[in-house]
């Protein structure tokens, strides 16, 4: 990422801290940054939801 003619190093940082949240390259980072078993991954990947859905009825009840 180049910065842009006339632009300051604030917008461009945050241009560019905008791309990285876009594209999920620090969830991919920290994904493979150590190993899960399968079971263990399926185990986190059913809390997640869980908690999505908890979320999502709490929401609904306010």
């Amino acid at each position: 990422m180049r910065l842009q003619e006339g632009e300051s190093l604030e917008n461009a940082l945050r241009r560019f801290k905008r791309k990285v949240q876009q594209e999920d390259i620090i969830k991919e980072i920290k994904k493979h940054s150590f190993y899960l078993k399968p079971g263990e991954r399926r185990r986190v990947k059913e809390a997640l939801a869980r908690k999505r859905v908890r979320k999502k009825a709490r929401m609904e009840r306010d």
